[in-house]
């Protein structure tokens, strides 16, 4: 099942490397969408807004379980380049003590704070009873979510991209089902939708442990769960800042979409629909970024440094290129885009000028994000941390929310806050990657 990535040719093996990854993302996005369709077909706008609002929040914590899982990945994936599979197996087994203990912790400290959060998130009162019974759910069915994306950290930090996508399609087509049967034939609304959510992933999960151990060619042993205390640590200390980063930008977006709230209903709609269009447009790089954390990891463990340069220009390459072709298409049909969503006019001008702007962050993102992921798999994640961090609080935030004071009339001055966010970011990479060259912090 592992897969060796540190041979080959480099632009190939990281196409088909990112490919599985690209297809996992959208299809995670799609049936998050499917929940939205099928509740709106049933049921009320108090349960459309209980998912909407509920599965923000989830949304919110499951990036922060795939980041913290992301240190399992590149530990992995340096034990399987340098060919230790006493690491290997260890590292898995510790990855799972890890992940029980910490799923288990946050189901039971979420579950006390529901009322809590469904006040934070300014749920309004007809949907509250809805949104604390969806999250309620979501939070019991919590060490289900983990287990499937740490699950598929494992297997691509073993080098195995592709059984994560099968295990998502199965988990995306089982979620539809459950979704008409609960929502549609039941009537059981939010509730439906989070029931169905927390069992196909449950089934996924199942599925996918059924996989590493009977068809594994990693053959764990009861001593490999044998707590390891240094073999945590390093799963943590590449995880952790992934996790936070991950926390923070989305803080940042829902911080965002409170100021463009605080404009009126047009700017909101607008806002909120570049986002949806934006956040696909990223599919492409943020699969990049992921697989490059893998494929660096293998070839840093297996010393070849020279090759894990060449798979980030190689990417660079290619998400450079798709971000700027989204960039001339959004200039070129703004107006068609935003209309693909909405009829209202006000909408698409406004959405339009916003999108104009905005979309030069897909130049600038696609730098950072194949930095990210080469500084991930050089186990250097606290670089990626650093460098949002200083891009949300002192652009991105900011600089949303003067734009939204100085000029209530246009959100182009808006647009221009995470364009110039994501150039700050890359800059701080590429300094950042010079300094690692000239003092050869990783080989040379």
């Amino acid at each position: 099942m592992n897969k060796d990535l540190t041979q080959g040719n480099v632009l190939k093996i990281l196409i088909m490397f990112a490919i599985p990854y690209l297809l996992s993302s959208f299809l995670q996005k799609f049936y998050g969408m499917a929940d939205l369709y099928i509740i709106g077909q049933y049921q009320t706008s108090a349960s459309i807004s209980a998912v909407s609002i509920g599965s923000q929040f989830m949304n919110m914590l499951t990036v922060m379980i795939i980041g913290l899982a992301m240190g399992a990945t590149v530990h992995i994936g340096q034990s399987v380049g340098c060919k230790d599979e006493k690491e290997v197996k260890k590292t898995i087994g510790n990855t799972a003590l890890l992940f029980i203990g910490i799923s288990f912790a946050l189901s039971i400290v979420l579950i006390f704070s529901v009322s809590f959060i469904v006040q934070m998130m300014s749920t309004p009162q007809e949907a509250v009873f809805e949104t604390n019974n969806y999250l309620r759910i979501c939070f019991i069915g919590i060490p289900f979510i983990c287990a499937y994306n740490v699950l598929s950290s494992i297997y691509r930090g073993l080098g195995d991209s592709q059984r994560p996508m099968y295990f998502i399609i199965i988990s995306c087509f089982l979620n539809i089902i459950l979704d008409f049967y609960f929502i549609g034939y039941l009537s059981m609304g939010a509730v439906g939708a989070a029931l169905g959510t927390v069992i196909s992933q449950a089934m996924s999960s199942i599925i996918a442990l059924f996989y590493l151990f009977k068809k594994s060619s990693i053959h764990l042993q009861f001593a490999d769960f044998s707590i390891n205390y240094q073999t945590m640590r390093n799963i943590l200390k590449v995880g952790i800042p992934i996790a936070l980063q991950d926390g923070f930008i989305q803080i940042s977006f829902l911080i965002i979409t409170i100021i463009a709230n605080s404009r009126g209903l047009i700017p909101a709609t607008s806002v909120g629909l570049v986002e949806k269009i934006i956040s696909f447009m990223f599919l492409v790089p943020s699969a990049m970024l992921s697989a490059l954390s893998a494929m660096v990891a293998q070839n840093i463990g297996a010393k070849k440094y020279e090759r894990a340069k060449a798979m980030l220009k190689y990417a660079l390459f290619i998400t450079l290129s798709f971000g700027m072709i989204c960039c001339i298409v959004c200039q070129i049909i703004p107006h068609q885009l935003i209309g693909l969503f909405t009829h209202e006019q006000a909408v698409i001008n406004m959405g339009a000028e916003y999108l104009k702007v905005y979309a030069f962050d897909c130049i600038f993102a696609s730098v950072h994000f194949c930095f990210s992921g080469y500084f991930c798999g050089c186990g250097y994640s606290k670089i990626s941390f650093i460098h949002n961090v200083i891009s949300i609080l002192l652009v991105r935030i900011p600089g949303a929310y003067l734009a939204s004071l100085l000029f209530p009339n246009t959100l182009l001055p808006m647009g221009l806050a995470a364009p110039i966010g994501s150039l700050l970011s890359s800059l701080i990479c590429i300094g950042y990657y010079i300094h690692m060259k000239k003092y050869r912090l990783v080989g040379d």
